[in-house]
């Protein structure tokens, strides 16, 4: 015969200071946990957002990143016209030259200043982003030191808003529109005319990258292949989703570090329910005793201190989920491989929160299972002449 789950919940209430204090140790370290998940969530997210499977980027031979590439004018007059390139609507092939570089920007948080990519294009660099659009202002015009910002840009740094300018180069700018990216990284940038931006960086011929488009999947892998096989081009190609994908080795270390952090602490937090969970069986030696003189087994006795144990841990993975509620939809920001700053939220999925809610039940169960079973190996006579 079971013991009913209602006498474990009595004992959870009547001990409520104590419930409470093992609870909030085990919400803490279940905060840790899904703040840094959210962290590695949100800015998955932005960069799986941002990468289009149609569309390839095209850097030098050995480069990881547009910032350390190199690429030639007369390079990218040969790229444009190989076969699978879609066309747009003027009837030229829907491929994009950009240079890149970073500038220095003082931010909210970061007033000594924080790097930001500026990326030039033409306008079909634009046309090959058709999730980008303006949403204050208007687009940057061809041949002046105009610029335009993406939306979390102008949210954190000051300088970043219409009508104010940016030094970069030999001059400075202005600032005249600010774009909306949704979720991609590309919020994360300044964008100028390709061939003012250039000039202004002495870097007229030699440029970053290039972003082309194919007509369909299969084209796609094929124009990859092709690409990468052309020696007198001696470039390397590869999807714009995967290349942004490439990006999260930059959350890795955050990543680590969390989970070892919440590792600690949940060896911390078990020994705590464990503690509280072994001052129970004390103090409830006489009920106990009186549990089995009515007939419940030592197997039920076992399980309902186990379950008390894993209840007391489900509270505690509750608390830490709405300690980490407040964090859903915060921006932030962290370093890429461009040596520059992509900006994310957090993201608190349904996801997260049960995966925090099994660790929790999980160190409930590491933490009450030997208690539990001194609770079930208890003489009779014993546990009743207990104080």
């Amino acid at each position: 015969m079971a013991i009913p789950l209602a006498y474990n919940l009595r004992n959870l209430v009547v001990r409520k200071t104590t419930t409470l204090m093992t609870a909030l140790g085990i919400g803490l370290t279940v905060a840790v946990l899904l703040s840094i998940l959210a962290l590695v969530n949100g800015l998955r997210s932005t960069l799986a957002s941002s990468g289009d499977p149609l569309q390839i980027v095209v850097l030098r031979k050995g480069s990881e990143s547009e910032i350390v590439s190199n690429f030639l004018r007369e390079q990218y007059q040969d790229l444009k016209f190989k076969p699978g390139i879609a066309v747009g609507r003027d009837g030229q092939p829907l491929a994009s030259l950009e240079v890149l570089t970073v500038i220095n920007l003082p931010s909210i948080d970061h007033p000594e200043g924080v790097n930001l990519s500026v990326r030039g294009l033409a306008p079909v660099g634009i046309e090959l982003r058709p999730s980008v659009r303006i949403v204050s202002g208007r687009w940057f015009q061809p041949g002046r030191r105009e610029v335009v910002v993406g939306k979390s840009v102008a949210a954190r740094y000051p300088d970043a808003q219409i009508g104010k300018q940016i030094q970069f180069g030999r001059g400075m700018w202005d600032v005249v529109g600010v774009f909306d990216a949704g979720q991609g990284a590309q919020g994360s940038e300044i964008w100028g005319d390709l061939n003012q931006v250039s000039s202004d960086l002495q870097r007229l011929e030699v440029l970053s990258s290039a972003l082309v488009r194919a007509t369909d999947a299969v084209t796609a892998k094929a124009l990859i292949n092709d690409i990468n096989n052309d020696q007198r081009l001696n470039m390397n190609a590869l999807s714009e989703k995967d290349y942004y994908d490439a990006q999260t080795v930059s959350a890795a270390p955050i990543e680590f570090i969390g989970i070892f952090v919440s590792i600690v602490m949940a060896i911390g937090s078990s020994f705590a329910a464990m503690n509280t969970m072994y001052a129970a069986v004390a103090r409830r030696a006489r009920e106990i005793g009186t549990l089995r003189v009515l007939g419940f087994s030592k197997g039920s006795i076992l399980f309902s201190f186990f379950v008390e144990s894993v209840l007391l841990a489900g509270i505690g993975g509750l608390l830490g989920c709405l300690l980490v509620l407040p964090l859903n939809g915060i921006q932030t920001g962290i370093g890429n491989t461009n040596f520059s700053e992509t900006a994310f939220n957090f993201h608190v999925s349904p996801q997260i929160m049960t995966t925090g809610i099994v660790f929790a039940v999980i160190l409930g169960a590491v933490g009450g299972l030997f208690p539990a079973r001194n609770a079930a190996t208890k003489e009779i006579l014993t546990a009743l002449r207990e104080i």
